[in-house]
């Protein structure tokens, strides 16, 4: 049986303060939101979370994420 739902799977992640802007990365990302699936890979650490919190806040490219 499988145990409670891990409540960081299923809410909207938070900006962090000071944290550095990434607008190359920002920007191949709404451009892969056209998209019907894009995958955001890479190792641990490597900010994949914080990326994509950027890209909410700033509207997810015509609301495409949801």
């Amino acid at each position: 049986m499988p145990g409670p739902l891990l409540s960081s799977k299923y809410r909207l992640p938070g900006r962090r303060p000071g944290a550095v802007p990434r607008q190359r990365l920002a920007e191949r990302l709404r451009a892969a939101s056209q998209s019907a699936l894009t995958v955001l890979s890479a190792p641990a650490g490597f900010g994949k979370t914080a990326l994509l919190a950027e890209w909410l806040a700033a509207g997810c490219s015509d609301g495409a994420a949801g």
